[in-house]
């Protein structure tokens, strides 16, 4: 079914010591047409000036304490300031729009009534290495796509992927499933779009709606992160029960990367692989953290402000 009427629309930025990648994303997206209706800041302590930027650019600059920020909390307080938009787009401040009609594009994804959520290609950064390179190749690929819950039996746990650095969602859709959980350690953006499904929804991939984002991890840093992957599957088992496990995706992973780097790269492939081996580590571990003392869960995460307040 097709959409009647245009789509108001605002977006969210987190914002926290974004640099010269946060001014290049301002001027990116004052540069956006048509302009969105409302651009939202939540600045969650910065002291590079990185707020008054945000102002000067005519953003609304909501002002947090780095200890508020909650990845899930702060972004459903954000949606709901933005409630009465029909559609609410999410980047991050280091996701630079690729051209003057990024967001338009990806907002024309809900045209199709059915559509909850819609995410955009992330190109890799100016500068990036063959292993950066190769991971957005991977997961953003240059055909756009539709997925329903019927595809979770051939994409797995892939039929939920999202993005937090650039989606939009219906506000409508996102209020229906309760909005962004609180208290996740990452991927909330998952969470929500797998609650999507769940209840009928549609995730669109927009291939044309580009944003330059991706990121140069140390192999202690890929660990990390998927030591917090693994502790949101344990947390979050429901996850894998309704969609299935992510080892064939990690699979196909590595099957691509080692093409990839065979041809462009070949030098870096051993420690490619010492990076999926540290990967599949600190998952296991992830998996397994209840059974760990928090103080060395704490040393584990890439994300630790989320054992903060916890036993």
């Amino acid at each position: 079914m097709t959409q009647e009427k245009e789509l108001s629309y605002g977006i969210v930025v987190p914002v926290l010591n974004g640099g010269e990648t946060w001014r290049s994303c301002v001027c990116a997206l004052r540069a956006q047409l048509p302009q969105p209706a409302h651009i939202l800041v939540i600045d969650s302590g910065s002291t590079d000036g990185s707020d008054e930027v945000s102002l000067q650019a005519g953003f609304e600059v909501v002002r947090i304490s780095k200890r508020e920020f909650d990845h899930g909390g702060t972004r459903k307080m954000a949606a709901e300031r933005l409630d009465k938009q029909d559609v609410v787009v999410f980047l991050t401040q280091d996701a630079v729009p690729a051209s003057a009609d990024t967001i338009k594009k990806l907002v024309a994804a809900f045209d199709d009534t059915q559509v909850s959520v819609a995410y955009g290609r992330q190109l890799p950064r100016d500068g990036a290495g063959p292993v950066e390179a190769h991971a957005r190749h991977f997961n953003y690929p240059v055909r756009s796509d539709i997925r329903v819950l019927e595809d979770r039996r051939s994409l797995g746990i892939k039929a939920a992927f999202s993005s937090n650095s650039f989606a939009a969602y219906r506000s409508e859709a996102l209020a229906a499933v309760g909005g962004f959980p609180s208290k996740l350690i990452l991927a909330e953006d998952m969470v929500v779009t797998a609650r999507m499904l769940l209840t009928g929804g549609k995730s669109a991939y927009v291939a044309d709606a580009c944003v330059y984002h991706s990121h140069d991890y140390t192999v202690l840093q890929e660990f990390r992160r998927y030591f917090d992957i693994g502790v949101l599957h344990q947390d979050q088992s429901w996850l894998l029960d309704k969609f299935g496990k992510p080892e064939g995706e990690g699979g196909r992973f590595v099957r691509s990367e080692v093409r990839y780097l065979s041809k462009r790269a070949p030098w870096l492939l051993p420690l490619a692989l010492l990076r999926t081996a540290m990967k599949l580590m600190g998952y296991k571990l992830g998996k397994h953290s209840s059974a760990l003392p928090l103080s060395l869960k704490c040393r584990l995460s890439m994300h630790r402000a989320y054992w903060g307040d916890r036993d």
